[in-house]
């Protein structure tokens, strides 16, 4: 097996954190080589240089872009940064992965697609909470049509924290939608099923960070023939609801990490029942038995953000080598950029 050599702009929270820890988990680090690193910050370097001898350390990323014995450029730079350094990294003959969010605006995002397309290689964005092991429980669930149709699905990122980094800027595409939302966004559209919602709702507002970009959302989005989806990211919410629900047409879902509950009922076991549009003997309201069928599903595993991550190494892995489909695909992200973009659309206020 021939490991693919990658090169790593960026050696802070993502670049080091998140992509280089899953890069040194096993069957990861037997597909992949840390080839080379840079950073802003060159002291951020020596912690990878040290696990990794061999790493090549560049002063910057248009040096390390310049080594040729590199075949995947991993861009962990600012927000705003990744569709530029992006488009450079494959004008430089590179496949790249880049970090989400991948822009603010759809044109941004096709003119990173149309560029890989045009020299022909791979490009991807790295929404790892698509194999998120409770999320992928859920769709289990929704798919396996025990619920009926799926009437509306909801999905919250709630926390109760104040911010004060970088990432709290809307000028470096930071923010509660951008940031943190990006990923039960993309799981909200793997759930809701191809095509663009026609309806989409949002309302933003900065309430606890001390930066330029919201850190309260909330979205509601649907579509004829899918299932309605709300969806929020909130730093006031010292009392946060499930991280999944589900309202199906016979049961639901309900799940927190690493814990899914679901219960439904079987249409052919219910009572027959007609309308009666009468007033019902004795003042009754409609009252009746079900046979609920209940089931719950615990993951034991260690699925951390690096374990994630590894996920995604891997099916990146045959995207490159043996030409296997992305399971991400760049639709679900220009799906994605384009409801940011008319969330902010909609929400056009500033805060200084």
């Amino acid at each position: 097996m021939k490991k693919i050599r990658i090169g790593i702009i960026g050696q802070g929270r993502s670049g080091r954190s998140i992509h280089t820890e899953a890069l040194k988990r096993a069957k990861a680090s037997e597909h992949y080589e840390i080839a080379a690193i840079t950073d802003l910050i060159p002291e951020r370097c020596q912690e990878t240089k040290q696990e990794f001898p061999d790493c090549k350390v560049y002063p910057d990323y248009r040096a390390l872009l310049r080594d040729k014995s590199l075949e995947l450029i991993v861009n962990a730079t600012f927000s705003e940064q990744h569709v530029p350094i992006s488009v450079e990294a494959l004008e430089a003959g590179f496949h790249v992965l880049s970090e989400k969010p991948l822009a603010a605006k759809v044109s941004e995002v096709d003119k990173v697609t149309a560029k890989a397309s045009e020299v022909k290689r791979v490009f991807a964005v790295f929404q790892e909470a698509r194999f998120d092991p409770t999320f992928q429980k859920v769709l289990e669930i929704c798919r396996s049509r025990v619920l009926g149709r799926i009437v509306m699905a909801r999905f919250t990122r709630n926390n109760a924290a104040r911010r004060w980094d970088w990432q709290t800027l809307r000028e470096r595409n930071g923010g509660a939608l951008m940031n943190t939302g990006s990923h039960p966004l993309d799981q909200a559209l793997a759930l809701f099923g191809a095509g663009m919602p026609d309806r989409i709702y949002a309302q933003l507002d900065r309430v606890n960070s001390y930066g330029t970009a919201e850190d309260h959302a909330k979205l509601v989005f649907s579509k004829a023939g899918h299932p309605t989806i709300d969806l929020e990211v909130s730093s006031c919410a010292p009392y946060s609801p499930p991280r999944f629900q589900v309202y199906g047409e016979y049961g639901g879902v309900t799940a927190v990490p690493n814990q899914v509950d679901w219960k439904y009922y079987r249409p052919e076991e219910a009572p027959a029942r007609c309308l009666i549009p009468e007033p019902l003997p004795n003042r009754a309201y409609c009252t009746e038995k079900l046979d609920w069928y209940e089931f719950s599903w615990h993951d034991t595993g260690s699925r951390n953000a690096p374990w994630l991550g590894e996920q995604f190494y891997l099916n990146l892995y045959e995207v490159i080598r043996n030409q296997a489909s992305l399971a991400v695909p760049l639709d679900d992200v220009r799906r994605q950029i384009a409801i940011i973009e008319e969330c902010f659309r909609q929400n056009p206020q500033k805060w200084s």
